[in-house]
């Protein structure tokens, strides 16, 4: 269940501006502020299965859109890669430090770094 929750709200947070805004409000109620859909339709005057057929709707159009997309896919993915050339670089900063002492690879090291930092940033 937590995985589908995180998943659902990382589709809202990359693809929630493409939903109607009845869509939005609904999923972002049922998602993020976890209310019931008992409770929505309390507050909106309208039928459970109302609120259901609308974020079911907003589901399948967010999940859609990925799959046509991919951008969480490479999201993931360029995070797990820029995790990994981190940790090189540390590796390779380590080894310059306790046995090379060269200047030209502890500046290509801060120079990677600043790469890393780039792809990191949203």
């Amino acid at each position: 269940m937590k995985n589908q929750a995180y998943r659902m709200t990382m589709l809202y947070d990359f693809y929630g501006d493409l939903l109607t805004k009845r869509q939005k409000e609904f999923y972002d109620l049922y998602y993020n502020d976890d209310l019931s859909l008992a409770e929505i339709a309390e507050n909106y005057d309208i039928t459970r299965q109302g609120v259901r057929d609308i974020i079911v709707r907003a589901e399948k159009t967010l999940e859609d859109i990925e799959e046509k997309t991919g951008l969480i896919k490479r999201y993931h993915r360029t995070r797990a890669t820029t995790a990994t050339l981190r940790s090189l670089c540390d590796q390779l900063q380590s080894l310059n430090d306790s046995r090379l002492r060269d200047s030209e690879v502890s500046d290509l090291c801060s120079k990677l770094y600043s790469a890393i930092d780039d792809l990191g940033r949203d």
